[in-house]
C-alpha cells in the first residue's frame, strides 16, 4: 500500500458519524490530529459513540452544515453514506482541500497484502469465502470493509505478513486517490444505487476504480460471463477470469462438473461442483472468483477445496432460518437490489412466498415479473417502496400489501403449505424501517423463531413423543 500520511497536528474534518465516521474520527485523533466531526442528525440520535468521541477530543457539530466547518482543514473524510457531490464536499474541493474516503486514509497505514472485492452482488459471500479459505490454510488474515468492520478500524491488526480481505463498495471507491489492492476482484455489474450514481456508467466507473492504482505486479479478477463488468478489465495489471459457462485462461472455470484453475499453461482440479454447498448459480460464480483470488495468494488446491467444503455461508445471504410445518424460511436481507433478488429466486424450484420492499433506490422492479411468474405464488410488500413495486409487478403474482415485516411474516405463515418457501429478499434498502439490512434480517429471524416456538408439532413428532401428544390433547 501507499506510504502512510502524517496526521499529527493536521486538521481533519469527518463528515457523517455512522460506524465508519466514528472509527475514522477516533483513528485520526489517536494519531494526534485535530479532529472535527459533523452529522446532520442530533447528538441524541447517535448513541454511546458521542461520549467516546468527546473523550478523544473530537469537536462535534450537529445539524445543517456550516460554511466555517472547512476553515483551516487539511483533510476531509466523508462516511460512505455521504454523497460525493454533497455541497460541503464540493466546497472542500473548490477550496483545494483533499477529500478522501475512509479506505483511502486506511490504505496509507495498512501493512501486508490486500485483496479487494467489489461488484453489485455477491461481495459479502465472496469476501467471507476468500478470508475463510486463507485463514483455514494458515495465512494470517484481517477481514474488513463494507462487510461490517471499517477498514480503518483494523489497521493496527495488520503486519507485513497479513493478508487483508476487504469488501469495497462504490461509495468507498469513488473517493480514492492511491488505494491499491494487490488482488482486485470485480464480480459483476447490475443496476444499483442509481439514486446516488444516477447512471449505470457512473456506477460502473466508481466500482472500476478498484483497478485504478494497480501496477503490472498486481492482479485483476473479472467475470467473463458478465459483459458489463468485463468491459472494465484494466490494461496495466494482470487480468484473470472466472466463468461457469466457458473455458477461460488464465482463471477458473467449470468443466465436466468440476472447478478447474488454469494458470501458466497448467490446469489444476480444485473441487467438484456437487461439493459446493452454497445454493444457486450466482454462488458458483462467487466460488470461482474465490478460487482465483486464493490461488493467486498462494493457497494450494487441496487447501482451497478444504476451505470451500468447510464454509458455512454468510448471515443474511440466503440464510436458512427454520422449517416450520414443512415450510422453509430463508433470510436474504442482504438482497438490496433487483438483481440480488432475481438470483435468490433462481435458487429455488418454485412455490416461493417472497417479502419485497423497503427504501427504493430508483430501481426497475419490472425486471422481477418473469421470475415471480415462474417461481413465486405470493408477494408480500412492505415499506416505502410498496406502491411502486406493486405497480411494476402487478399481474405476475398474487400481491398482498403487508406494510411491516411483522405482518408479512404472519401472513406468510398462515398462507404457506408444506413444501413452500418463505423468502425475505427485499430488492430494496432497509433504511425506511430499519437501521440496516442486518437489523432487518435479525428482526425477520426473530419473528420466524417466535413462530417456530408457537407452531403445533407435526404428526410424526407427536407419534415419536407420546408425552407431547398427551399434553396437546389434554
Amino acid at each position: 500500500m501507499s506510504r502512510e500520511v502524517q496526521l499529527n497536528g493536521k486538521h481533519v474534518l469527518v463528515v457523517g458519524l455512522a460506524r465508519t465516521g466514528v472509527a475514522t474520527a477516533l483513528f485520526c485523533a489517536a494519531r494526534g490530529a485535530v479532529v472535527a466531526a459533523t452529522d446532520i442528525r442530533g447528538a441524541s440520535q447517535l448513541g454511546d459513540s458521542i461520549e467516546q468521541l468527546r473523550g478523544a477530543g473530537v469537536r462535534l457539530e450537529f445539524g445543517e452544515q456550516f460554511d466555517n466547518l472547512l476553515q483551516g482543514q487539511d483533510l476531509v473524510v466523508p462516511s460512505p453514506g455521504v454523497a460525493a457531490d454533497a455541497p460541503l464536499l464540493l466546497r472542500a474541493r473548490e477550496s483545494h482541500i483533499p477529500v478522501w474516503s475512509e479506505i483511502e486514509l486506511a490504505g496509507r497505514f495498512l501493512r501486508g497484502q490486500v485483496i479487494g472485492i467489489t461488484g453489485s452482488n455477491g461481495k459479502t459471500t465472496t469476501t467471507s469465502l476468500i478470508e475463510h479459505t486463507l485463514r483455514t490454510a494458515g495465512f494470517p488474515t484481517v477481514l474488513a470493509g463494507n462487510i461490517g468492520t471499517p477498514l480503518i478500524a483494523q489497521v493496527e491488526k495488520t503486519t507485513d505478513e497479513t493478508i487483508t480481505v476487504a469488501e469495497l463498495s462504490s461509495f468507498q471507491l469513488e473517493l480514492i486517490e492511491s488505494f491499491r489492492p494487490n488482488i482486485a476482484v470485480f464480480l459483476n455489474l447490475t443496476p444499483d444505487h442509481l439514486d446516488r450514481h444516477k447512471t449505470l456508467d457512473a456506477y460502473g466507473a466508481a466500482k472500476a476504480r478498484i483497478f485504478a492504482n494497480q501496477t503490472k505486479n498486481d492482479s485483476a479478477v473479472l467475470n467473463a460471463d458478465d459483459a458489463a463488468s468485463a468491459a472494465y478489465a484494466p490494461a496495466l495489471s494482470r487480468v484473470l477470469w472466472f466463468s461457469r459457462k466457458k473455458m477461460v485462461m488464465p482463471g477458473a472455470y467449470v468443466r465436466d462438473g468440476k472447478i478447474v484453475f488454469a494458470h501458466h499453461g497448467e490446469e489444476e482440479l480444485i473441487i467438484s461442483v456437487s461439493q459446493v454447498q452454497l445454493p444457486g448459480a450466482h454462488n458458483l460464480e462467487n466460488v470461482l472468483a474465490a478460487v482465483v483470488a486464493t490461488r493467486l495468494a498462494g493457497v494450494r488446491p487441496t487447501q482451497i477445496e478444504a476451505g470451500i467444503k468447510s464454509f458455512a455461508g454468510v448471515e443474511h445471504r440466503l440464510e436458512f432460518v427454520a422449517e416450520i410445518n414443512g415450510v422453509r424460511y430463508y433470510n436474504d436481507s442482504k438482497a438490496t437490489n433487483v438483481d440480488a433478488t432475481l438470483k435468490a429466486l433462481d435458487s429455488f424450484p418454485g412455490r416461493v412466498l417472497i417479502i419485497l420492499g423497503g427504501k427504493d433506490k430508483d430501481s426497475d422492479y419490472t425486471q422481477l415479473r418473469t421470475a415471480l411468474l415462474e417461481k413465486a405464488i405470493l408477494a408480500l410488500l412492505i415499506g416505502a417502496a410498496a406502491e411502486k413495486i406493486e405497480s411494476q409487478i402487478e399481474g405476475s403474482v398474487a400481491i398482498r400489501r403487508s406494510g411491516t415485516i411483522e405482518n408479512a411474516v404472519d401472513t406468510a405463515f398462515h398462507s404457506a403449505h408444506a413444501g413452500d418457501v418463505v423468502l425475505l429478499s427485499p430488492a430494496c434498502a432497509s433504511f425506511d424501517q430499519f437501521q440496516n439490512f442486518e437489523h432487518r434480517g435479525r428482526v425477520f429471524k426473530e419473528l420466524v423463531h417466535q413462530l417456530e416456538k408457537r407452531a403445533p408439532p407435526r404428526p410424526e413428532e407427536l407419534s415419536a413423543n407420546p408425552v407431547k401428544a398427551e399434553k396437546r390433547n389434554a
